[in-house]
């Protein structure tokens, strides 16, 4: 049972999401929170696996709260979604950096939030992952020049190559494919792409590949 929290200040918003996700067996809508605070607090309370996080809400919003749970080892197994609008994206690539495993559009299609949702619960891939890359890679071309990581001086020349795969983002399966390897041979390679950056999760891996040049804006394009 994925256990969901719904983290947003309009009443109608939450009750819509509770609404489409009410009807999944899988899925658990575990609480409720009005502002970046309250949806911190309820994380340790509630211990969800999945937070829906609306990026503008008063008093401490959507990015501090992502970045409180990120930095909090207690709530390390809690993936947060940020939810967002188009006229909005000049947050999303900070989301990310603040540690939130990705984000999803708020008027998406039903169908789109439940696969968000389990995607997230995996730790599998970003959400959205032909529209996160453009979004990524749009901002990331931003970043004042590449900043060396000499953390990626630990991975292996197999583990930098899937490194640029997970930054374009392609999932598992995909990487297994175009590298040609097994399925769990690639989840292996991330696995450990994750330990030895110390990143909480996929969209951590993604951030740094960019801000430290080993991928570039437009890199693998659709």
């Amino acid at each position: 049972m994925i256990r969901v929290l719904l983290a947003d200040d309009q009443r109608l918003v939450r009750a819509g999401f509770r609404s489409i996700l009410a009807d999944e067996d899988d899925i658990e809508v575990v609480g409720e929170a009005a502002d970046g605070q309250a949806a911190v607090s309820a994380c340790h309370e509630l211990s969800p696996d999945v937070v829906l996080m609306d990026i503008r809400m008063p008093g401490m919003d959507g990015l501090e709260a992502s970045r409180a749970i990120a930095a909090d080892e207690r709530l390390a197994s809690v993936k947060v979604v940020i939810l967002t609008t188009f006229d909005l994206d000049d947050y999303v690539y900070g989301a990310l950096r603040a540690g939130a495993t990705g984000f999803l559009v708020k008027d998406t299609e039903p169908e789109e939030l439940l696969q968000a949702v389990r995607v997230a619960a995996r730790g599998d891939a970003l959400i959205s992952p032909s529209v996160t890359r453009r979004l990524i890679a749009e901002f990331a071309g931003r970043v004042r020049g590449p900043r060396p990581d000499p953390r990626l001086g630990a991975l292996t020349e197999r583990e930098r190559e899937v490194m640029q795969l997970v930054a374009a983002g392609l999932t598992n399966d995909e990487i297994a494919a175009r590298l040609v390897l097994a399925p769990s041979t690639a989840k292996t390679h991330v696995s450990r792409i994750m330990s030895k950056l110390g990143a909480r999760d996929r969209s951590q891996v993604v951030v740094l590949a960019y801000e430290s040049g080993l991928v570039s804006p437009g890199w693998l394009a659709d």
